[in-house]
Order: C-alpha cells, then sequence, then structure tokens
C-alpha cells in the first residue's frame, strides 16, 4: 500500500483495464478507497450494514435507485445509504472512486456472479 506516500490517480487508474473490479489504492479506518472502471450495468444489489460513496473521476456515471435515476460527472458524488437496493451503470467507460467498509463485497446481497470482485486486490 501507498499510506503516507502521494497517489496519483491517474497513474493507478491506468494500470488495469478490466470493468466492475474494484481494486484498493488505499486503506483507512476500517474503509478502503477502491478505484474502478465501469462500462455497462451492473446488477441490483444492496449492502445492510455499510454505505458506499461513490466520486466520479472521469467520464458519466448512473446510480440507479428502483424510483429515480442520479446521474454523476467528474468531480460530483453520492453516498448510498445503507440497506437501499441500487445499481450502477454507465454508457461509456468512467472511471469511479469508492470509499466503503474493507470486508464490502461489490455485489452486496446480490447472487455471486461474473461481477463479484476479488476482495482486496490493490493497485
Amino acid at each position: 500500500m501507498n499510506e503516507g506516500r502521494t497517489i496519483d490517480l491517474a497513474d493507478k487508474f491506468a494500470a488495469f483495464s478490466e470493468h466492475w473490479r474494484p481494486k484498493v489504492a488505499a486503506r483507512l479506518n476500517g474503509q478502503d478507497v477502491r478505484l474502478v472502471k465501469v462500462q455497462g450495468v451492473f446488477p441490483w444489489h444492496s449492502h445492510a450494514d455499510a454505505e458506499e460513496m461513490f466520486l466520479v473521476w472521469k467520464g458519466v456515471f448512473r446510480v440507479e435507485f428502483r424510483d429515480r435515476v442520479e446521474t454523476l460527472r467528474p468531480g460530483q458524488f453520492l453516498v448510498v445509504p445503507r440497506g437501499v437496493e441500487h445499481r450502477t451503470a454507465a454508457d461509456e467507460e468512467a472511471e469511479v472512486i469508492i470509499f466503503e467498509p474493507s470486508e464490502v463485497v461489490n455485489t452486496g446481497d446480490a447472487a455471486p456472479s461474473a461481477f463479484t470482485a476479488p476482495q482486496g486486490v490493490t493497485v
């Protein structure tokens, strides 16, 4: 990990290409700072015990709820409350920073699938 050292987000995002596979860039206070490239639509899910914060670095990213859609652009973020069903999406590739507890599985309560990322992979 890079604790105590400057982290260059452009370099970190350039280090991987796969979509929907968050990489841990840093850890603090039981939380991960995860970087993810997204394109397409992620499955509906929720996290019973954790909020998730999505901060857009590049591109346009959607957080879809059953009753509305929030569209985020670079420099904008949204916190999904714990227990709230949601899915994420991007028509074109986007780069997103996620802040969430280290033990959170990216697919939440959804059945394991091709979208379920391995835990703790660093970049």
